[in-house]
């Protein structure tokens, strides 16, 4: 059965991008302990996809000295009213943040993976380094992932490198000038920061940001349209005429493309964060998740010394995020054929950042 559809969606020649334009008491600790049990035991099914069982199994993972998870805030001082407050520990977030923590520290150890930014070959070390920022002022390295809120770190970066005077300025983003990128300096110059910086990174839910790619820039992005849209259509769909304008294309149509595309030359927008910022190989420091923004947006500029008056922007009004319901209906009206063959992609995308694999048996699909 054909999984429900939202509302505003409409059926004509597969889903398209224009289809969705428009989306501290103990009793809360044991509630939280509760909602937590699903996510754990549908991680273990990640684990088990991503070759960790056996890790688990010999007791490796257990034995994995790592610190504790960061960005939980117990008692701390407010930046903004400077009081002393207590913050209720969000017990999802800390079981997942060790998980993250242990996954990444084993997963890293292993002899087939980087161990430096130096071991990366050339292509993977190009692409790493275009996507860290570097602010020397506050001594951080951040690399950035498209359709993980990138936007509003640059915004946040030339605010505190003093190119704009807030955040909350209403201006189209600039991703390249007044900021500063790795690959800008000398190798000892990067070998500097890699040592003395702290450095962080951002994800998101694997699928989550490859269906907001696809909506922004296929249903929204006419350079986009014309350059991969138009090339997409004319792959897969039969009898397209060659002046084809990619302003059509389905979501389907789109997961073929990333099957034929190389991971490691992908556009950035769809490259998987593990090919984009190469955990292994510069150990970050901290890893915030989109789906805890605000919190550990919040934890990285207070760990950084940022101002109190520079705050992480709030979401823009004209924002329509990708909701459960959209990301159910799209990845439930695909081949089912298509979604085995995509998430191996993003395999290491799921398992080193302990998102579960998506749900789209048929009696899910079916409610």
């Amino acid at each position: 059965m054909a999984p429900r559809r939202p509302d505003s969606a409409k059926r004509s020649g597969g889903v398209r991008a224009a289809d969705f334009r428009s989306s501290g008491s103990a009793a809360s600790a044991r509630r939280h302990s509760a909602a937590v049990l699903p996510s754990v035991l549908t991680f273990l099914v990640i684990v088990a996809s991503g070759g960790l069982l056996l890790m688990i199994e010999k007791g490796m993972l257990s034995g994995v000295e790592t610190p504790p998870p960061r960005g939980i805030r117990r008692l701390g001082v407010d930046r903004h009213t400077g009081q002393r407050e207590r913050v209720a520990d969000d017990v999802e977030s800390q079981v997942l943040q060790d998980i993250r923590n242990r996954t990444m520290t084993s997963m890293c150890s292993q002899k087939n993976m980087p161990h430096s930014l130096w071991s990366l070959t050339p292509q993977q070390r190009k692409t790493l380094l275009q996507h860290v920022l570097v602010n020397d002022e506050y001594r951080f390295l951040y690399c950035y992932v498209p359709k993980v809120a990138c936007s509003n770190w640059k915004r946040v970066l030339k605010v505190l490198g003093g190119a704009l005077e807030s955040v909350d300025v209403n201006i189209k983003m600039d991703h390249q000038s007044d900021l500063t990128f790795l690959s800008s300096l000398k190798p000892e110059g990067i070998r500097y920061r890699l040592r003395h910086y702290f450095k962080f990174m951002f994800v998101r839910e694997p699928m989550a940001r490859l269906l907001s790619a696809y909506r922004n820039k296929f249903g929204e992005i006419e350079s986009y349209q014309r350059k991969y849209g138009a090339d997409i259509v004319r792959r897969y769909r039969k009898g397209k005429s060659s002046r084809a304008a990619g302003d059509d294309v389905t979501f389907a149509e789109f997961v073929r493309y990333l099957l034929d595309e190389d991971a490691e030359r992908m556009n950035e927008h769809w490259m998987p964060v593990y090919n984009l910022c190469q955990p292994c190989a510069l150990r970050y420091d901290f890893v915030g998740s989109y789906e805890h923004l605000e919190r550990d947006a919040e934890f990285v500029l207070r760990r950084v010394g940022a101002p109190p008056h520079v705050s992480f922007p709030a979401r823009q009004s004209w924002y329509k995020p990708v909701t459960a319901e959209t990301l159910h209906y799209y990845l439930c009206g695909l081949p089912q054929k298509l979604l085995r063959e995509l998430l191996p992609k993003y395999i290491l995308d799921f398992s080193l950042f302990a998102y579960p694999l998506p749900n789209t048996t048929a009696e899910h699909c079916r409610h």
